[in-house]
């Protein structure tokens, strides 16, 4: 008999962020998502009896069959996989731990279902394709956001930065940065949904100014590529200040991250703006160098911030382990 202990499978899976693009990429423009690898999630399937099926997560704790409406794209997907491989009766109990925090625009749903999908792929031996893998999450991703675009899911599953233009393209770029990217979790959860809403609504009633911020948005994305490709620092930290401009006209910033990007601008961070939805979340600093970064972190930390994390912006394939990753402060 298998011990209780005893470890089936596991998959893994990171973080991301939005470099730039959130909002705008809804409405047809490019953005960029940066892997942060060593923000981790990780699944592990231990052995139970047949017909035993248990998820174990700091957000649910109990069988697959009385899981809350809110997980219904991951046990749904489990049972897909489960169907697929001829073993509906399999009898498991999926450990979950996550380093991301929820609500955060960091993909903390999507990071689950690609750790989720790897855990299994490795318990049936499945060598799975990229898209096949992305394919899966999307069938999770729709139920959980109904429209998702598959960024997070994309970056969430590579170690490179993904180049997204909705419905046309999504590829990944390479970054030859000189500088170090701090993310900073302002302490308040983000409010996506309201933060789109809002946006939606200024196009009804102010359209003109609205799909030039937008348009503005979709320019400073295709800047920051270039900047990125050509160890351009200082030019990426005055896009990150316009992007945040622009995002702060839309409406989609608040008076806390305001105060907090003010804070780094006048602490060494060449340029900051907000990332994923707004009203809330994470924001970015750009810093050219880490001792300018943890001495930030530590100021941000004295006004509220409750984390950080230090990204490397030089060859992010080389950082792709835990032990050389974003390192949290």
């Amino acid at each position: 008999m298998e011990e209780k202990n005893t470890v089936l499978a596991s998959g893994k899976s990171h973080a991301k962020i939005i470099l730039i693009g959130e909002h705008s990429v809804v409405y047809g423009q490019p953005a960029i998502a940066l892997p942060l690898s060593a923000v981790t999630v990780t699944a592990t399937l231990k052995p139970l009896p047949a017909n035993n099926q248990l998820i174990k997560s700091s957000y649910y704790d109990g069988p697959l069959t009385t899981a809350p409406q809110s997980m219904l794209g991951i046990t749904n997907l489990i049972k897909f996989m489960l169907a697929k491989a001829n073993q509906p009766q399999l009898g498991f109990c999926l450990e979950i731990n996550s380093q991301l925090p929820a609500e955060r625009g960091m993909g903390s749903s999507a990071a689950v279902t690609i750790a989720i999908i790897r855990a299994f792929a490795a318990y049936f031996a499945w060598n799975l394709s990229r898209p096949q893998l992305l394919k899966l999450a999307q069938l999770a991703e729709r139920e959980t956001h109904k429209n998702p675009s598959g960024l997070d899911a994309a970056t969430s599953a590579s170690l490179k930065p993904i180049w997204l233009i909705r419905n046309q393209e999504m590829y990944p770029l390479k970054i030859a940065l000189d500088a170090y990217l701090l993310i900073a979790d302002s302490g308040i959860k983000g409010q996506t949904k309201q933060a789109v809403s809002l946006v939606k609504e200024k196009l009804v009633n102010d359209p003109s100014s609205t799909q030039g911020q937008i348009q503005a948005l979709g320019a400073l994305a295709h800047l920051a590529r270039k900047q990125l490709a050509h160890n351009d620092v200082l030019g990426l930290g005055q896009t990150f200040n316009q992007a945040q401009s622009h995002l702060q006209a839309l409406g989609v910033s608040s008076k806390e991250l305001d105060n907090f990007i003010s804070l780094s601008l006048n602490n060494g961070a060449l340029g900051a703006k907000l990332t994923g939805g707004g009203r809330g979340g994470c924001f970015i600093c750009l810093v050219k160098d880490q001792a300018t970064a943890q001495n930030l972190a530590t100021v941000l930390k004295e006004h509220g911030v409750t984390q950080t994390w230090l990204q490397p912006l030089t060859n992010l394939e080389e950082f792709s382990n835990e032990e050389n990753g974003p390192r949290p402060h």
